[in-house]
């Protein structure tokens, strides 16, 4: 018996071990590693293994003096390591412009001349504190919060505080409030039109069922860039949709529909409506027939039985597509890269441009993080609102 039971689960744990293995491999580590890279900081660590310490007790407010100077100009002459010097110069220069050539200029200047001391007599900016600062903030610890705290515009000024970051160096808080914005507006509108769809496909049978179900699944089967580039097609001046305006007298020019936030919602909740109607339409199709004609029996119009009976019992599908909409229209980046213009793109098209652009792994993995923990306290409020409705 004891075998037998042995033999089960070891048979179970087979069957889940190819999911279990593709979830690690594939989720949970590259989770791990995106989390990781948004708090390492160990570029500068590696690279200036000794001004750290020779930094210890400056006042942050004039030029270090000549000892620290020393000590960081034989961190760089001991930089052999190009691929280093210049993720070091990217490191330095993210958090104070100016250092791409300074270092370089510094470098060279060093690697002739070992007695140098007085890093001033190279470059006057290294009179400024600024650049000092950069400098200890980068290399006293691998461990670092900037990456999280510039991707909602926070900083940490000379006294380590958390302050708002300069006006203009960042958008990445506009940008993600734009992406909230955008992806509750294309939920809203999936809402407005895959109820009514949903409630007429679960109203009928037989193959006009079969052919709105097929309707709105059409997208799913379609690439999303082929029906982006469509959506392209359609909404320019000169497209289908102008056209037909302009045609039956509606317009007299042109509606501006592309490369602005309209065009985006449109493409987006075309793409997205079926994770809306599909869940609504589950849990209509499961509620009796005859609750309308009853309501109705009992002298309720339309529009009050709808309000009091279908709609309270179709909640739950609509909620659930809600989720499935919104989570991922947050991550959502070639239909605003295509059919958006340059202020509405969304957190996506930045998260991209910092990990190919730029290079900057880091921010990349803390916009992803600020992404990823946005999604997560939806879900937890997804399953409080199940939790009370089971319990209602």
């Amino acid at each position: 018996m004891k075998d037998t039971w042995l033999w089960k689960q070891a048979a179970s744990l087979l069957l889940v071990a190819p999911l279990a293995l593709f979830l690690v491999f594939f989720f949970v580590a590259p989770l791990a590693t995106m989390m990781k890279s948004a708090v390492s900081d160990p570029v500068a660590s590696r690279a200036l293994p000794t001004v750290a310490s020779a930094l210890k007790g400056w006042d942050r407010a004039s030029a270090p003096p000549a000892d620290a100077q020393k000590a960081f100009a034989a961190d760089i002459r001991g930089i052999q390591d190009d691929e280093l010097f210049g993720d070091l110069v990217r490191r330095l220069n993210s958090a104070k412009s100016g250092f791409r050539t300074l270092m370089s200029k510094t470098k060279s200047a060093v690697s002739s001349d070992p007695n140098i001391s007085d890093l001033t007599t190279i470059d006057n900016r290294w009179s400024d504190p600024a650049f000092w600062i950069a400098i200890q903030d980068a290399a006293s610890s691998p461990i670092t919060d900037r990456n999280l705290l510039a991707a909602v515009d926070l900083t940490r000024d000379v006294n380590g505080s958390i302050t708002s970051a300069p006006a203009g160096t960042s958008a990445n808080r506009d940008t993600l409030i734009r992406t909230l914005t955008t992806a509750a507006t294309v939920t809203i509108c999936c809402i407005l039109l895959g109820m009514p769809f949903a409630m007429v496909a679960s109203s009928v049978t037989g193959w006009t069922r079969q052919l709105l179900l097929g309707a709105v699944l059409l997208p799913l089967w379609t690439s999303l860039l082929v029906r982006t580039a469509a959506w392209f097609i359609l909404l320019q001046d000169n497209g289908l949709i102008n056209s037909t305006l302009q045609a039956v007298g509606l317009t007299s020019g042109p509606i501006p529909l592309i490369f602005n936030r309209v065009g985006v919602v449109i493409a987006m909740t075309h793409v997205l409506l079926p994770f809306m109607v599909l869940p609504i339409f589950s849990v209509l199709i499961s509620i009796p027939k005859n609750l309308m004609p009853a309501a109705a029996s009992l002298g309720a119009n339309p529009v009050r039985s709808f309000y009091l009976v279908l709609l309270p019992l179709s909640l739950r599908g609509v909620v659930s597509g809600s989720l499935l909409v919104f989570m991922s229209a947050l991550g959502y980046y070639i239909t605003p890269a295509l059919i958006g213009g340059a202020k509405d793109q969304m957190i996506s098209s930045v998260i991209a441009y910092y990990a190919t652009g730029a290079a900057n792994w880091g921010m990349a993995g803390a916009l992803g993080l600020v992404l990823l923990i946005a999604t997560i306290l939806l879900y937890i409020v997804y399953l409080r609102l199940s939790s009370e409705e089971a319990r209602t």
